[in-house]
């Protein structure tokens, strides 16, 4: 009775202090992701799904408890979290993993991102493309746009953590003129640079109008001026009749315009910045408009030839239609988990081909070094990193990820690196205590082969997935899929589409087989491909049979477009075709 008794008190104590450590874990977690959310706002959107009640949260639960326990804090409504809408087809697993890789992906300063969203811009690339290359919100991508309109020497600043975050994201509402006076009063020991709420203040409630502000005649103006006796500069004293004169000037030119032929002169409310980073220049024949912008402190900036984006598409939208040129979107033959599948499969090929190819390796890591990639910071890749563990099993058990796990240790030994690694290249070192003129130190003793096996590795270590350089590689090693993947349960599971099936059945079967079980369900067409790629019962065997998603260039079953890695190599072909 004794021994029951301790057991069953044992039992409890052991319940109740997993349940604590659990709690603990559970709260630091929340606790780091509201510290993140209050910083940088939601980036990664959650994904939901319609039910009978509206929708439910199919992933980001976390997210979702972190911006309740803000609103709670602060007792107030939080901004709308932005949402992902998921499709009945959607594999949510894998759209969450391909979100968080690309977040992995994305620079961490706020400077680094704004230049990297900058470039796409220039690119032609629209806010709605860049925050779906990244898989990060709108909102976010028009937030580090704005950093665009800053002082470049309040950038430096910020990169020197001379002011905060929170100044340099209030700046950004300001107008050239006022970034350089609050950047003359903050370098100025004398003065004192507003920051906050006084910085809010200072630059759309307390801010004082200077004459040069002025669209009109001074002449017009009936009321004081003062002058600043340890300036050039003289203010208005009278805002409310500096507003008249400012007004009417700005109907005239309003009035101007519209006399010019432009179809829409927009003015926004005083203190309403201008933003041009979710805008594109059209010219007055294109419906281009004119915005007028009116800071707090007097200025005025006419904005010509902008549309917004949106407006944009949806004019080209329905030109295409008036024309007759437009395309309803198609379905993708492959799903979104399905098309991870094989471009991992074709990354793992490629890379261990590449270990046999030093001098494209080479010539390879110089151009990451140029030009850079969205890897090259630099990071190893790595295709096991997925939601769908039956994706991952498959490719850790794959011939190309043993030849490549095996290189890797092989390359260890050469660097004298103790321990196990999952990896040879980056954050681990900082782990080990190794340095840099270490690693350097210990090179300088190996001989040219021995350098170039490791910088080959290195180079296939950090060749990202899913790229045009994936598709370009291919054909350059003329990678045969069949000497490193073989039809396996992930592939069989990932078939979806009866069109392609039936399509990829008369090409292992016949035609005849593939028309007699046309009205067959997909699931006893895969078996009956699986029957021939091993040969099982009466089915003749297919050896090396290769799925056209495999090949070097890829194919496809159908006409319909989607295949990323088809775009891929339709964007670079032309540069390795004649090579």
């Amino acid at each position: 009775m004794t021994r029951i008794l301790i057991a069953c008190i044992a039992y409890i104590v052991l319940t109740f202090a997993l349940a604590m450590i659990w709690n603990m874990v559970l709260f630091r977690d929340t606790y780091n992701l509201v510290t993140s959310i209050k910083s940088l706002g939601i980036i990664q959107p959650l994904l939901v799904r319609k039910n009978c009640q509206g929708y439910e949260v199919v992933a980001g639960q976390r997210r979702l408890k972190a911006a309740q326990t803000i609103a709670e804090q602060n007792n107030e409504k939080v901004e709308p979290i932005p949402c992902a809408i998921l499709e009945e087809e959607d594999d949510a697993t894998a759209i969450e993993a391909s979100l968080a890789e690309n977040i992995a992906r994305l620079p961490m300063d706020e400077i680094d991102q704004f230049e990297a969203f900058a470039t796409l811009k220039k690119q032609g690339k629209t806010i709605d493309d860049i925050a779906n290359d990244f898989g990060v919100t709108e909102r976010l991508v028009k937030q580090r746009l704005a950093i665009a309109g800053l002082h470049p020497p309040i950038l430096n600043a910020y990169r020197k953590d001379e002011i905060s975050v929170e100044i340099m994201r209030i700046l950004t509402m300001a107008t050239k003129r006022q970034q350089k006076q609050w950047l003359a009063l903050f370098r100025d020991p004398e003065q004192h640079a507003p920051r906050g709420y006084q910085l809010k203040a200072w630059l759309f409630a307390g801010a004082e109008i200077p004459v040069s502000s002025a669209i009109f005649s001074v002449d017009a103006y009936k009321g004081a001026i003062k002058g600043d006796l340890f300036g050039k500069e003289q203010y208005f004293t009278n805002s409310a009749k500096f507003w008249e004169c400012q007004n009417k000037a700005i109907a005239a030119k309003v009035e101007t315009y519209q006399q010019e032929g432009w179809q829409e002169v927009i003015v926004m409310e005083i203190g309403e910045h201008f933003y041009p980073y979710d805008k594109i220049e059209r010219s007055k024949i294109e419906g281009g408009k004119i915005y007028v912008s009116c800071a707090a402190n007097g200025e005025v900036s006419f904005h010509e030839g902008f549309i917004e984006e949106k407006q944009a598409k949806k004019l080209e939208l329905l030109k295409a239609k008036a024309d007759g040129t437009y395309q309803t979107p198609e379905r993708c033959e492959l799903t979104k988990a399905a098309q991870d599948y094989f471009e991992r499969h074709r990354h793992g090929a490629v890379r261990a081909e590449l270990l046999k190819q030093p001098a494209i390796a080479l010539r390879l890591i110089v151009a990451h070094a140029l030009c850079g990639s969205s890897l090259w910071s630099v990071k190893p890749e790595n295709p096991t990193a997925g939601r769908n563990e039956a994706v991952n099993e498959s490719l850790a058990t794959s011939k190309a990820f043993k030849i490549f796990t095996k290189e890797r240790k092989a390359v260890i030994e050469l660097l004298d690196l103790e321990g196990e690694r999952d990896y040879l290249i980056a954050s681990d070192w900082t782990q080990t205590g190794l340095s840099l003129p270490e690693i350097f130190a210990k090179l300088l003793e190996l001989d040219d082969k021995k350098v170039m096996r490791i910088l080959t590795f290195t180079m296939s270590e950090t060749l990202a997935i899913g790229t045009g350089i994936i598709e370009a590689l291919g054909n350059m090693l003329k990678t045969d899929m069949s000497e490193h993947w073989q039809p396996d349960d992930a592939f069989y599971d990932l078939l979806r589409d009866k069109q392609m099936i039936n399509t990829m059945l008369s090409e292992i079967g016949g035609k005849t087989v593939a028309a007699g079980n046309i009205t067959s369900t997909a699931k006893v067409q895969k078996q009956i491909i699986r029957d021939h790629v091993e040969g099982n019962g009466s089915r003749q065997q297919a050896k090396n049979w290769l799925p056209r998603f495999m090949h070097f260039p890829i194919l496809s079953y159908t006409q319909r477009s989607g295949l990323n890695a088809m775009a891929h190599w339709q964007g670079v072909k032309r540069l390795f075709n004649a090579k």
